[in-house]
């Protein structure tokens, strides 16, 4: 039986630091008796040269790919000038998926099962914006970047869904929920999300019951846990 090729991106920033960390969080994985091979590759999402190199890596090491999951992704609470913070959001977490998904593409479309997943938020959909008003919702100080940001990657999830579907690939938007996350900054206080976030594994389940094709009756919809979130 065939291994299944899987590449998950991470966040972007410090890119030697970045690559030490996914070696570290590899060590622990292959820890726990994992079945299967673990390996890295260095991959800026807002380098499109570095972009090019992995997916070069990717072809020469396997000829294709068989689930790419665009994970990388940065917040914009802790930057107060508005330019910087949509500028920084939406090259990393819109034009950087927008171009490994490009790069990878072809090298998905050689796959028998190919699965493109783009972890994104399900609290950040129009429709859910739009009917949340005060007192129930309670804006998030400098997070409208990234809350933009999400919104405009559920749109590219659901393009590719719509042009590369009849080519058998299966697109998915993923809601992780909250989960416990630096994106929210580096203190303790706020990677828990003060004590309320929950457990990352959850939304990693989610992935995996993806990649085993248990929820491919929701191809093309933003999914979670649970079910689906409308747009």
């Amino acid at each position: 039986m065939a291994s299944t090729i899987v590449l998950i991106t991470g966040k972007h920033k410090n890119s030697s630091r970045s690559l030490e960390k996914a070696k570290a969080a590899m060590s622990e994985i292959e820890a726990t008796g994992i079945k299967g091979t673990l390996s890295t590759v260095q991959l800026d999402v807002t380098d499109e040269k570095s972009i090019e190199e992995a997916a070069a890596h990717i072809q020469q090491q396997f000829g294709r790919l068989d689930v790419l999951v665009n994970n990388a992704g940065v917040g914009s609470m802790g930057i107060s000038d508005i330019k910087a913070r949509f500028q920084q959001c939406m090259e990393t977490n819109v034009i950087g998926p927008a171009v490994v998904a490009a790069a990878f593409r072809p090298l998905l479309l050689k796959s028998k099962n190919p699965y493109s997943v783009y972890v994104s938020s399900g609290e950040r959909t129009l429709l859910r914006n739009a009917i949340q008003k005060p007192p129930h919702h309670t804006p998030i100080q400098n997070g409208d970047a990234y809350q933009v940001s999400k919104a405009a990657l559920n749109m590219l999830a659901v393009l590719e869904a719509r042009d590369y579907g009849s080519e058998g690939l299966k697109v998915f938007a993923l809601s992780p929920g909250f989960v416990v996350s630096n994106l929210r900054g580096p203190s303790d206080e706020a990677r828990t999300g003060w004590g309320k976030a929950g457990d990352p594994e959850v939304s990693g389940q989610v992935v995996l019951s993806i990649v085993r094709g248990e929820r491919d009756a929701d191809v093309g919809c933003l999914v979670y846990k649970d079910g689906v979130h409308p747009w």
